[in-house]
């Protein structure tokens, strides 16, 4: 068996559309050639990277020498930019790797977190102010949307005030819903709803062998962390279009899901390989949100992106470890 070959395909929103609506094709034929040569050497492990800040660390790696690149940034360009990979290449799972805010009060700046399972949680069905939990939402009838996951209450965060009943905020209540997915093993224009995405359970057993990984703690002589960073194996992680600095919210996240980070990006990469049927893993350093020294995080920022590169490199060194053990 031979060691994992490694796509990284440089993509931004535009780079497959440009003149190529006129015939409907994809690629032109010069890019149709390029990637069937390509195929014809995998298959590939894909890296999903968020931007060209946590690309670079990877780059400059000596452990890594790369192919392409894939970058994306925020929900909607993370999903599109794994399915163009996903449905153009020639690749047997996919690793996705990045910094995220912290919204788990026990973890510090640095730590690489793995999450077991995903999740979007900026899909809402926002209820009508006077109704309450008690109250069927719109289209709730009909299987679109369900109470069954939970709900932020805007009144609970309400200050200054003696008394507040749980209705008296005009914006209520939103109601955290499950994606629709249509896997493509499934029953055709049938869909399946999913909230937590699970990650590859063989990559989760794995990642096991990463807990004891040495991490940056230090930016130069001078300027440390308080606290050695660890690679951390976390039940749960999060996702949402929204750049969230608000401790009252993502204190809600932990407290109601047990979620201990919170990305763009993550799980739009999970659910189009839940659909796709790929294995699929993230690495997430923490970079601020609750951390015990949240002022850190901007300083910091570059040690949280070296780490998750550390941490995914070593991942693929024991993948291909595992391979070869296995064969």
């Amino acid at each position: 068996m031979t060691d994992p070959k490694f796509l990284l395909l440089f993509l931004f929103a535009a780079m497959f559309m440009h003149q190529q609506a006129a015939n409907g094709a994809l690629a032109p034929p010069e890019t149709r050639k390029m990637i069937d040569e390509a195929n014809r050497k995998g298959p590939y492990l894909g890296l999903v990277i968020p931007n060209l800040f946590e690309m670079n660390p990877l780059l400059q790696s000596p452990h890594f020498k790369p192919s392409n690149i894939t970058i994306d940034f925020s929900v909607i360009n993370a999903g599109i930019t794994t399915q163009i990979l996903l449905s153009t290449f020639d690749v047997e799972g996919v690793l996705h790797y990045g910094t995220a805010a912290n919204v788990n009060p026990s973890l510090h700046i640095g730590d690489v977190t793995i999450p077991q399972y995903w999740a979007h949680t900026a899909l809402w069905n926002w209820q009508r102010y006077g109704e309450g939990p008690e109250d069927e939402l719109g289209l709730e009838k009909n299987g679109d949307y369900t109470r069954e996951i939970g709900y932020l209450n805007f009144s609970n965060y309400t200050i200054s005030m003696s008394s507040c009943s749980s209705n008296w905020n005009l914006l209520n209540n939103v109601w955290y819903q499950p994606e629709e997915v249509f896997p493509m093993d499934g029953t055709p224009e049938e869909r399946e709803h999913a909230f937590w995405i699970p990650v590859d359970p063989l990559y989760l057993q794995i990642s096991r062998k990463l807990e004891s990984l040495e991490l940056e703690r230090c930016l130069n002589s001078t300027t440390c962390l308080t606290e050695t960073p660890q690679v951390v194996r976390v039940l749960r992680g999060s996702s949402a279009s929204i750049f969230s600095s608000n401790v009252a919210y993502q204190s809600f996240l932990y407290d109601t899901f047990n979620v201990s980070t919170l990305d763009m990006e993550s799980a739009s990469v999970a659910l189009i390989c839940l659909q796709q049927r790929t294995p699929f893993i993230a690495f997430r350093a923490l970079s601020g949100g609750r951390s015990p020294q949240p002022d850190k995080a901007s300083t910091f920022l570059s040690l949280a992106s070296n780490n998750s590169v550390i941490a995914v490199l070593e991942f693929i060194k024991e993948l291909s470890v595992s391979k070869h053990s296995s064969n």
